[in-house]
């Protein structure tokens, strides 16, 4: 047979249980059409290229990534970070840089809440340092922002706002007065994003051209796009641009997309929105049939839901969606043949997921085949580990959250949040993996910037070290003192190959054609000038492929 591309004397790293280990391979067509021993190439033809050994992988599957929301951000002057350990001191620095900077129309900034120490920020304080403009400070993990009483009448916030989600997604008020502070998606994202409604078609086209590249260098062949929270809108224009791209031949990352809801009341008109868009992008790259809930928020903030409350308080959280509206929820996912990938941080909002499969399993037999992804899983009870993998359930994890996700000594901060025991048993990933259920990997941000934190091999180095430190390639801001307890859900190399590429393909329900190097699957495959197999684990994340395949198709 001819070949258009035959392989020999590689290391390859199949990602395939029935042949994990090979040396050669062949392509024809877009296709692996052999992988085994250099014996097996005297069926094919053709110019071989001899590799001295070097590694070759599957291409890498992020299985949860916000391209949209990147793009929005790519035009949202997100302002300067308001280095503080006061409120006195943020408003401060506020007031200067407003001062010496006159007349925006906006002013942003970027503020922890944690250098606030229990204080908060009203609007009355920043309408004093900000009369005249609109004024949006975003907290740190981007799950809060605090706004002036102009960016309040921009959007209609008013004391008699209703909560979207109480308890979840709502307005901080005092005495009955909302006080500018707004907590989760369902509320904050339109403060965030309202100016990039009026990005061009050429800015979408910059930003995805970015995103493509950094895709490019680190090899990424799919991913998962988690969308964004109530800016539907510009979710879908960036997905007609992918689409034009995608026909044009343009567009050398498979992208796996969805539609995004906040509460409950939004489930009618969501999945007649997610039929619509099913049947409008369904190019060779892109392709749209997933509900995406953000089922509950973050835990610095206290809305991730959680079945124990908070250390010293009697909160545990609010989910989103309840067991009982989960079931029924997959009811008529199953029935329209369409897939759910939650945003689960704490351990109530993923129990109630899992509830909810377990209801809708028994009420639907063999019928039942929604494909379900839960995505963080920063904190989960004993009792639900082994539910995964019996229920079929996809866990998700951002693995370079996983030596604190905060910097410096962040034990300290989940201690006080979570208690002792907790804060010595978050992030466990191990476990689960141990338990059978199919893990997968992904990088979670929202910001393309220089795309540090899209680096998979960031994400691989974290998860096997549980530490970010001088020798990891990433901002200063993100190091930390030490690694992350528990050192037993450190993870090994291959398991972290392989979360990030078959395990990942079954979560996309793509491991038919994509995740592994095997004959008859698209030859997406990365060739790298080191083992990554034998590579140190710290520093890991400088590795970076010498060549980039898709499809067959060298991309770099």
């Amino acid at each position: 047979m001819k070949a258009d591309k035959i392989i020999k004397n590689a290391k390859i790293f199949t990602a395939d249980k029935s042949n994990p280990k090979a040396t050669a391979l062949a392509v024809k067509d877009g296709k692996f059409v052999y992988v085994g021993d250099e014996a097996g190439l005297s069926a094919y033809e053709g110019e071989v290229t001899d590799l001295g050994g070097k590694f070759i992988m599957p291409g890498i599957i992020d299985s949860h990534v916000h391209v949209t929301m990147g793009c929005g951000f790519e035009y949202t002057d997100m302002g300067p970070y308001v280095a503080c350990d006061s409120k006195k001191e943020a408003l401060d620095f506020m007031a200067d840089y407003i001062r010496i900077n006159p007349g925006k129309k906006r002013y942003r900034f970027l503020l922890e809440r944690v250098a606030l120490h229990g204080e908060d920020i009203v609007k009355e304080e920043l309408d004093a340092i900000c009369p005249d403009a609109e004024l949006v400070i975003l907290e740190g993990e981007a799950h809060s922002v605090w706004g002036n009483s102009r960016v309040l009448a921009l959007h209609g916030i008013t004391d008699d706002t209703p909560d979207p989600v109480p308890g979840l997604s709502y307005y901080v008020r005092k005495d009955g007065h909302v006080t500018g502070n707004v907590f989760e998606a369902a509320s904050e994202m339109p403060f965030l994003l309202d100016e990039a409604m009026d990005m061009t078609d050429e800015q979408i086209d910059a930003a995805l051209a970015r995103w493509i590249d950094c895709s490019v260098k680190y090899g990424v062949i799919g991913v998962f796009d988690a969308g964004i929270p109530e800016c539907n809108d510009l979710h879908e224009r960036v997905y007609k641009r992918l689409r034009d791209l995608d026909r044009q031949g343009k567009l050398p990352v498979y992208i796996d997309g969805c539609y995004v809801i906040t509460q409950p009341r939004q489930v009618p008109e969501a999945l007649e929105e997610l039929k619509r868009l099913n049947r409008e992008f369904d190019t060779n790259h892109l392709k749209v049939h997933t509900l995406k809930i953000f089922n509950d928020g973050t835990l610095k903030i206290k809305t991730a839901a959680l079945v124990t409350p908070y250390e010293g308080t009697q909160e545990k959280g609010t989910a989103a969606f309840n067991k009982d509206q989960i079931a029924d929820l997959l009811m008529r996912l199953n029935e329209a043949g369409l897939d759910l990938h939650l945003h689960t941080v704490g351990e109530g909002a993923s129990r109630n997921v899992l509830d909810g499969v377990e209801m809708a399993r028994k009420a639907l037999g063999d019928k039942y085949r929604v494909k379900v992804t839960c995505a963080h899983l920063e904190i989960q009870d004993d009792a639900d580990l082994e539910r995964f993998a019996k229920l079929g359930v996809n866990a998700n994890y951002t693995p370079w959250w996983h030596a604190g996700n905060m910097g410096g000594d962040p034990y300290e901060t989940w201690r006080a949040l979570l208690g002792e025991k907790r804060a010595l048993s978050m992030y466990r990933c191990k476990s689960l993996w141990n338990s059978g259920a199919n893990v997968t990997w992904s990088c979670d941000d929202i910001h393309f910037g220089d795309f540090v934190n899209w680096n998979p091999y960031l994400g691989m180095e974290v998860g096997m070290t549980r530490w970010i430190n001088e020798k990891t390639r990433t901002s200063e801001i993100n190091r930390t003192v030490r690694a992350y307890p528990p050192t037993s859900e450190q993870m090994g190399i291959e398991e972290m190959i392989l979360g990030y590429t078959i395990n990942g393909a079954k979560q996309l329900g793509l491991e038919a054609t994509k995740g592994s190097i095997e004959a008859g699957k698209d030859a997406d495959f990365l060739v790298f000038d080191n083992d990554l197999l034998t590579a140190a684990h710290e520093g890991f994340s400088y590795n970076e492929p010498r060549d980039v395949y898709f499809r067959g198709k060298k991309l770099n």
